[in-house]
């Protein structure tokens, strides 16, 4: 399976988001009216949008990314798989942003055939950073800049999508994919519904970069099994300031 693509030119990637304030009362009367409309279909069962407002980071209208991780695999002279992680970080979302085009431009020049990989990657991970590089008033790098594209076209695979193999009726999540792969992987330590409280009350943005570099590892570990490759060994594993 995959035999067409090439694990040099992939990017794997994943992204932490948050809402854009701790609180729904701290928006401006406007945004309260907007959110207060978007999450009416949420408002169930006593739930107010106020309660509900620490699900708004998954819109990128009213949240922001908090982490964007990446990794690539090579190879060692021994032969083995390696696999190397960047991370950014920060509060400011659109210092965060900077930081992550120039990753990718650099990435870029060293393939052109460059491709980016990620878990539900199509419905979420892609186009929420192309959607707040336009919001904080960005350019966006060519690999985001798909208008006019055939599906076929677009340089994004999606390891969701691969397992779909053309049924769209179900989400099947990464842990599970992982588990049912025998992919092994630290012990979980937060899971994507707690960012918004570990970001906003904890206030501890690095233990969020530790479950979205995990997460990147997942996904590129997962692809090793759709294409019938070894995993890559934990020791084989590194994190850098660069690529």
């Amino acid at each position: 399976m995959l035999e067409h693509l090439n694990l040099d030119d992939i990017l794997f990637l994943d992204i932490e988001t948050a809402p854009q304030c701790s609180d729904f009362h701290q928006l401006d009367s406007a945004t309260q009216r907007l959110w207060e409309h978007k999450s009416a279909s949420m408002c169930k069962d006593g739930h107010t949008p106020a309660s509900v407002y620490e699900r708004a980071g998954i819109y990128a209208e009213f949240g922001k990314i908090v982490c964007i991780s990446a990794g690539f695999a090579y190879r060692l002279p021994s032969g083995d798989l390696a696999f190397r992680l960047k991370s950014c970080f920060d509060d400011d979302e659109s210092k965060l942003l900077k930081e992550f085009s120039g990753t990718l431009e650099r990435f870029m020049m060293q393939r052109a055939n460059m491709l980016l990989c990620a878990h539900n990657g199509k419905e979420f991970d892609f186009p929420f950073i192309a959607r707040r590089m336009l919001i904080n008033g960005l350019r966006l790098p060519a690999v985001f800049d798909i208008a006019g594209k055939k599906p076929w076209e677009t340089p994004f695979i999606d390891t969701m999508e691969l397992w779909r193999f053309g049924d769209y009726k179900n989400y099947t999540s990464l842990k599970l994919l992982t588990h049912i792969f025998n992919i092994p992987s630290p012990k979980d330590d937060i899971d994507g519904s707690q960012v918004a409280t570990v970001y906003w009350k904890e206030k501890n943005l690095l233990r969020i970069v530790r479950y979205c570099e995990k997460d990147v590892l997942s996904i590129a570990q997962l692809f090793l099994r759709y294409k019938g490759m070894p995993l890559i060994s934990a020791e084989n594993v590194s994190s850098s300031t660069e690529f």
